[in-house]
């Protein structure tokens, strides 16, 4: 399972609609309106990279009033794992 993060940049006075509207596609777990250079904040994921590009391509953009995304994947590493390679 992949996880991201979505940033979302709306219109002026939509991002509480933005964030109800994107909180509902199926594959966010949840969407949140917040301060700063992004509008909105949504957690979503997918089985594969190319599940997780789709959802946002195909459903996520689609929604009326956003005006941009930025897509920031989840990493994780296990903090030994980290460690071996130092």
């Amino acid at each position: 399972m992949i996880e991201a993060y979505i940033l979302i940049q709306t219109r002026a006075g939509t991002a509480l609609d933005v964030a109800a509207a994107v909180s509902a596609v199926p594959g966010v777990q949840r969407a949140r309106a917040v301060t700063g250079p992004y509008d909105v904040i949504a957690q979503a994921e997918g089985e594969t990279v190319d599940d997780l590009g789709r959802l946002v391509f195909a459903r996520i953009q689609k929604v009326e009033g956003i005006l941009r995304t930025l897509t920031c994947p989840v990493v994780q590493l296990s903090s030994q794992r980290l460690m071996d390679q130092a």
